[in-house]
């Protein structure tokens, strides 16, 4: 059977079930992470681990913090989340009913003691500041740049303040997202050293511009002994920071002055930041990097957007990023051609892309 639609376009039933449930689907879609956030915040994942074994239904329910009326809840929050891959199911024997629950490799990483913290970022990105913002997406869309009261971004619209001052002045977002940030660097720095050391051989020194309390520099001069490694951020985050022999922290601003280096690391830095911040940002590295014919360069590690060669989930990754930027910073993901501008625009002579960091590459941009 067929249904006319407006102009007189005919469309089957089937096609029009196959649109509702896409539309269905997206407007639901906000069911999964309050599922996770519900299971997270119960303790889930901390009591299948202690378990030290699958663990039954019955047995989970007897762990919870929960009311005994919500118990005949559990199995209906548990299969969903079994579905979206944050938990498997079995039955402990054939000829048992009761099944039994085991963590995946993604429910593992919200262990409390997992040195990979996905918590952090996860239940940040809930937060009702930086879940409000989205409210105010087509409104701020409305408005134009000229217009007197007319904020840089949905956050500030909705919040009043800019992205960093909102995070500074909320004590619980900014130990969220200062352990995302920490959480991330952990990972990066094992990544970068196992797949990609070839970038920092031969190096003698290192500015990592926008580092935090070091992680990924400490890493590396573990890693290549004969760096020298400098970290570059604001007064507040490196304030009370001591450094090493072959380490140190310097407070500063990376749009004003970099130290002079053999190269500099911009770690998911330049994302948060417009096109002509991005540019102010990299002329300051290459002044402050060694010539081409001394080895001078600039590590970038972000995202190079790619819809042909990426797949398909991490191009979503990547695309849900490019829109937290534009709704919280000014900043956004690029593809090649919108890096390759950026460099050339800077000043740069040409640069090497290896996509070896997940839905992140690590850039290689020379003078």
């Amino acid at each position: 059977m067929n249904l006319i639609m407006g102009e007189g376009e005919l469309v089957s039933c089937r096609e029009l079930v196959e649109a509702q449930e896409l539309i269905y689907n997206c407007s639901l879609s906000h069911i999964k992470p309050m599922s996770l956030k519900c299971a997270i915040e119960l303790g889930i994942p901390d009591i299948i681990h202690n378990h030290g074994q699958p663990i039954t239904l019955s047995k989970l329910i007897s762990s919870l913090p929960i009311h005994p009326s919500k118990a005949h809840c559990i199995h209906r929050l548990m299969r969903i989340l079994v579905h979206f891959g944050f938990f498997t199911t079995q039955l402990l024997l054939p000829q048992q009913q009761e099944e039994t629950y085991s963590l995946t490799l993604a429910s593992k990483l919200f262990l409390k003691d997992c040195p990979i913290k996905a918590t952090p970022f996860f239940l940040v990105q809930l937060n009702p500041l930086l879940l409000k913002p989205w409210h105010f997406l087509s409104t701020w869309l409305q408005k134009g740049e000229d217009d007197d009261d007319h904020p840089s971004t949905p956050f500030e619209m909705a919040n009043g303040i800019n992205f960093w001052d909102g995070v500074g002045n909320d004590p619980m977002v900014k130990y969220m997202f200062t352990e995302a940030m920490a959480t991330d660097s952990y990972l990066m720095s094992k990544v970068i050293v196992e797949e990609g050391k070839e970038v920092f051989e031969g190096l003698s020194s290192l500015v990592d511009v926008g580092g935090g309390t070091g992680i990924m520099a400490n890493a590396i001069v573990e890693a290549f002994t004969n760096i020298k490694c400098t970290v570059l951020d604001l007064p507040y985050i490196v304030a009370d920071l001591k450094g090493t022999h072959n380490l140190n922290f310097v407070e500063g601003d990376m749009f004003k002055k970099i130290p002079s280096a053999n190269a500099v690391l911009l770690k998911w830095t330049l994302h948060d930041w417009n096109d002509e911040e991005v540019v102010v940002i990299l002329k300051k590295c290459r002044e402050a990097i060694w010539s081409k014919d001394k080895g001078g360069k600039v590590i970038v590690i972000d995202m190079v957007i790619d819809d042909d060669e990426e797949p398909k989930s991490s191009v979503e990754t990547q695309l849900c990023f490019d829109m937290l930027m534009m709704v919280n910073l000014t900043g956004k993901e690029r593809n090649e051609k919108e890096w390759e501008n950026l460099f050339l625009a800077a000043g740069f002579s040409h640069y090497k892309i290896n996509p070896i960091v997940g839905f992140r590459s690590l850039i290689e941009v020379f003078p």
